[in-house]
């Protein structure tokens, strides 16, 4: 019988160079919207699950016996087949993926941040969803940033480092996946900080952050945080500075381009706001700000040689000199009209989930929460 692998082996053989090949039984159509990519390229085929059925000679056929063959699928039960049925084939080395798909679009990958030794950062990547959350730790006490649906992550990370969690931020209003902010927050009885802009008329219980407000740990003389209200890609999008050394931007400044500002169908309106953002409240900031995105879309471009996404301000904006250069409002405004996307069917029923405003259950958030973002004004 064949052996099966987690997401967390499969992101660490493709970060490590490890050349499986991998194959998805998935139908045409699942495999074009969604499927597995990672720091470094992998050699990837789809051959759907009824091919093999229906023509499991010709399909297999299609496969070098002499290579390591990793197959994936929607739940693991379809993987697991087509695995069994190429050992009978003779092939040596084959495995499927556990939990199927969605266990490598829930993954978080967690690196730490080079910081001073007297605290900790940390960016938890979510390689399926190509987003990244944050955590900030002090004297025993942790800040969360972004957190993504799966709670339990973030607490057993605390818990093994015997951290308290102490509040939970949120840049903005996600659109793209499911908040497990509130929850966790919720499960702490710590607060949840977001902006008025996009919390307002939320039926989430939260504590308002102030443009300019500094907030810290316990202790009076540790690091603190900045609120930095960067309205734009949602009215109420804030940045926040971690002791004057990162820059946690949400889906304000990316590595590679800035964020969308059409979400709210205001794509004119909210561009102008953004573009003013970007002049008076972003570029005012310190270069030497070691910018930490929400999203990524380029893993060559964004990465460092750890493979955290991370790069100093002064050379985002040197990245981004054919956005941060525009010099009027309008030129940013015909800028965004060009590179505009359109925005998945999905997003306006997530920003309802996150605001609580719509509730689903678990396999409808699952299905929802699935793919790659497209947050960004431009690809690039």
């Amino acid at each position: 019988m064949s052996k099966s692998f987690t997401a967390a082996d499969m992101y660490g053989w493709i970060e490590e160079g490890i050349g499986h090949l991998y194959l998805d039984v998935r139908n045409e159509d699942d495999f074009a919207r969604f499927h597995v990519e990672g720091p470094n390229n992998i050699e990837m085929l789809n051959i759907p699950y009824f091919d093999f059925l229906e023509m499991p000679e010709e399909s297999t056929e299609k496969l070098d016996d002499s290579r390591s063959i990793r197959v994936i699928c929607a739940k693991e039960g379809s993987a697991q087949f087509i695995s069994d049925m190429l050992e009978e084939f003779g092939f040596a080395d084959v495995q499927w993926l556990a939990n199927g798909i969605v266990s490598w679009g829930n993954l978080l990958v967690a690196k730490q941040i080079p910081s001073p030794e007297h605290y900790e950062v940390w960016q938890f990547n979510r390689p399926g969803k190509a987003s990244c959350s944050y955590g900030f730790a002090y004297n025993g006490e942790v800040m969360f940033f972004d957190v993504s649906k799966d709670v339990s992550f973030y607490q057993r990370f605390a818990e093994d480092r015997q951290w308290r969690i102490v509040s939970v931020f949120e840049t903005h209003l996600q659109a793209d996946y499911i908040s497990g902010g509130p929850s966790l927050a919720e499960a702490c009885g710590v607060d949840y900080l977001a902006h008025d802009g996009d919390f307002a008329t939320s039926n989430i219980t939260y504590r308002p952050v102030v443009d300019g407000e500094r907030i810290g740990f316990s202790g009076a003389a540790g690091p603190s945080v900045l609120c930095t209200h960067s309205p734009g890609h949602t009215p109420g999008s804030t940045t926040y500075v971690l002791d004057d050394r990162y820059m946690i931007s949400g889906d304000t400044v990316f590595i590679v381009s800035v964020g969308r500002p059409d979400l709210g169908k205001k794509v004119v309106e909210w561009a102008k706001q953004l573009y003013i953002t970007l002049k008076q409240r972003i570029c005012v900031l310190p270069e030497s700000l070691a910018v930490l995105p929400g999203h990524y879309t380029d893993w060559a471009r964004e990465a460092d040689d750890a493979y955290l996404i991370m790069n100093d301000f002064g050379t985002v904006k040197a990245l981004n000199e054919s956005i941060y250069g525009l010099e009027s409002e309008q030129a940013f405004v015909s800028w965004v009209e060009e590179h505009m996307r359109p925005q998945p069917e999905t997003y306006d029923r997530i920003r309802k989930v996150n605001a609580h405003l719509d509730e689903v259950d678990a396999a409808t958030a699952e299905e929802l929460d699935l793919g790659k973002n497209q947050c960004a004004a431009s690809q690039g």
